[in-house]
């Protein structure tokens, strides 16, 4: 399946939460589109949830079906947990990583930003957002006026998000670290990854 770019709202509302920044249209209207939305019922199997659960972290992080697969089963042979692996292993992607910074607002613009070469990784230009990040790389924002410009309007319009505590933004040079890896109580917690785990273990 390729990269979702329809409604956003839509899916939000499928899902039942915000899997992209909320609007007022989903404040309104929480529940599944169609006319029969508000009264919405139907009894969902294991598979299903696990299924649900897995395109809710897929349509959040912004990955094909294959790119998806490919970081779980990468995820599988690593040692330790292989939820925590696999959530680990989306939030160091290239993109979340900008998007975590502040340098964008959502993590569409992120892999736009990325792929548009305004970015570098320990001072050399990289434009593919899959590009997993290392403790202690640094990312920072190219010192062309457009690519500066952008992301210093993002990190000054504080109401999106904050940074979380295993990265190190610096507003003033646009450059950031990621100190640490995120700590489990860090990762994605609106998302049940053992279900998905379970999907993929079928």
């Amino acid at each position: 399946m390729s990269r979702y770019t329809g409604p956003t709202t839509r899916l939000n509302r499928r899902f039942g939460m915000a899997i992209f920044p909320a609007n007022k249209a989903f404040e309104r209207r929480t529940y599944p589109p169609g006319q029969h939305g508000p009264n919405f019922r139907r009894k969902v199997s294991d598979f299903g949830l696990g299924l649900l659960e897995k395109q809710k972290l897929r349509i959040m992080y912004g990955l094909t079906e294959k790119q998806f697969r490919n970081l779980f089963q990468k995820a599988k042979r690593m040692q330790g947990v292989t939820g925590e692996n696999f959530l680990t292993l989306l939030e160091t992607r290239l993109d979340n990583i900008v998007y975590r910074l502040g340098f964008t607002k959502t993590r569409q613009a992120a892999r736009q930003f990325v792929n548009h070469g305004h970015l570098l990784v320990n001072g050399k230009k990289v434009d593919i957002p899959s590009y997993q990040v290392s403790v202690g790389d640094e990312i920072g924002v190219r010192e062309k006026t457009s690519s500066r410009q952008v992301a210093t309007r993002n990190l000054e319009d504080s109401q999106y998000h904050s940074s979380p505590a295993w990265v190190e933004v610096r507003p003033d040079s646009l450059q950031g670290t990621v100190s640490r890896l995120p700590q489990p109580d860090e990762l994605e917690q609106s998302i049940n990854v053992q279900l998905v785990v379970e999907y993929y273990s079928r």
